[in-house]
């Protein structure tokens, strides 16, 4: 397989704990993981997308979706995600590897372009807006090298950092990290889908916005919420990495 510079990975499962099967509810017709997906491919500096799902049979449907879609749809290990991301990309040898989780509908390719130009043009091994929160939960863009994604793999043997990818590179391992951040901060703005009242909050985002403008981004997300604040009040008080946060609370060395 021929060798690209920037592989976007998109991790995508329907067995959620808090929302089974969220990433193929329905947003103006169209399942959540594939409006994440297209919002993706319109990344300048994504060379090529793929989904990352797993081998369990209820994520055939996952697996078919792509097939419509006519992108690539590798299957690996549920829980360990980071052994997933790392099978995924090994064919395709890219230089860097860009992370999207699929309950994302709000990912803004803007923001990913933004980030992997400020990655590559700066020579880091992870680069991301996540170091520090300062964007709403739900436009999180992570690039790290493949050779970090290489080390974090061989490395890893907590639970938390097998799960979720890039804990290791975050906060191990002697990598050059650089931290994109933006003033003032909206850390505190969720448009990510975990629950029901997230989802509700999306939905009326995309009713509102999607058929005017199907490549809407945070800008506009944040001048309708202007208009309309009392929309933020259906998802507010959510915990943040609320998944994260419970699995390095119950860390166990797995390898």
């Amino acid at each position: 397989m021929e060798d690209i510079k920037n592989l976007l990975i998109i991790q995508a499962r329907t067995g959620s704990s808090r929302l089974p099967d969220k990433v193929m509810k329905k947003l103006c017709g169209k399942p959540i993981l594939q409006h994440v997906i297209e919002r993706c491919i319109r990344a300048s500096y994504v060379d090529k997308a793929i989904v990352a799902t797993t081998i369990e049979e209820k994520d055939d449907k996952i697996e078919n979706l792509c097939k419509s879609l006519k992108i690539n749809c590798f299957r690996g290990n549920e829980n360990d995600v980071l052994d997933r991301y790392y099978q995924a990309a090994l064919s395709y040898h890219p230089i860097n590897v860009i992370r999207v989780t699929s309950d994302c509908p709000i990912i803004d390719h803007r923001i990913i372009d933004q980030i992997v130009e400020i990655h590559v043009n700066g020579q880091y091994d992870y680069t991301s807006n996540t170091l520090e929160e300062t964007y709403p939960d739900g436009l999180d863009t992570e690039v790290f090298t493949m050779k970090a994604l290489e080390e974090a793999w061989k490395m890893a043997v907590l639970a938390s950092e097998r799960e979720h990818v890039t804990p290791y590179i975050k906060f191990k391992g002697d990598f050059i990290r650089k931290s994109v951040t933006r003033a003032p901060s909206l850390k505190e703005k969720r448009w990510t889908v975990d629950t029901d009242t997230d989802y509700e909050f999306i939905k009326r985002i995309y009713d509102a916005l999607y058929e005017e403008d199907t490549d809407f981004g945070m800008k506009d997300v944040l001048d309708y919420i202007q208009k309309y604040p009392e929309l933020e009040k259906i998802n507010s008080g959510i915990i943040r990495n609320a998944g994260y946060i419970k699995s390095v609370n119950n860390d166990k060395i797995v390898r």
